[in-house]
């Protein structure tokens, strides 16, 4: 009986290290028309959202699309038990 407890708590352990949530959500659209370019920006942060390594904002996924013309904005937010969250800014225009 002791054995099956220790298998099923280390079982419960690994599933909830493995686990992850990932979300998006539309942020802003504009009256502009759907553009075919797409651009992104992420950044990851480290014990929640204590550590940064990048910018994910707005202008650096416009940038990095080459989008003058924004025409909507999604965020999406991916976290591993709140320990590591990664935000991705998308951003589509022309």
């Amino acid at each position: 009986m002791n054995k099956k407890i220790k298998i099923i708590a280390a079982a419960f352990v690994v599933a909830i290290l493995v686990t992850s949530c990932s979300l998006t959500l539309p942020v802003n659209a504009t009256g502009y028309a759907v553009g075919s370019k797409v651009g992104t920006a992420t950044a990851t942060g480290y014990l929640g959202v204590l550590f940064f390594n990048a910018d994910a904002s707005i202008k650096t996924a416009a940038k990095n699309g080459g989008i003058t013309r924004i025409s909507s904005v999604d965020l999406k937010q991916t976290s591993l038990l709140g320990i590591i969250v990664t935000y991705e800014t998308i951003v589509s225009g022309e």
